[in-house]
């Protein structure tokens, strides 16, 4: 199995983890209540999606 000749540097390593950053995910605001919630998805407050009540009852929560 082929091995290395020599250590890669520092700065070689680092340039090859600047992509590998951990992003934060993307949120957005309800349409109806106005909380902020993930996009695409079911609002875990009021239970709406796309304008429409998806999940019935989560305004008592």
């Amino acid at each position: 199995m082929p091995n290395p000749k020599r250590k890669h540097s520092k700065a070689r390593r680092d340039r090859r983890r600047a992509h590998d950053a951990i992003t934060p995910p993307s949120v957005s605001r309800c349409e109806s209540c106005g909380e902020v919630k993930r996009p695409h998805r079911v609002c875990p407050s009021c239970g709406e999606y796309k304008g429409r009540e998806v999940i019935e009852g989560q305004d008592a929560l």
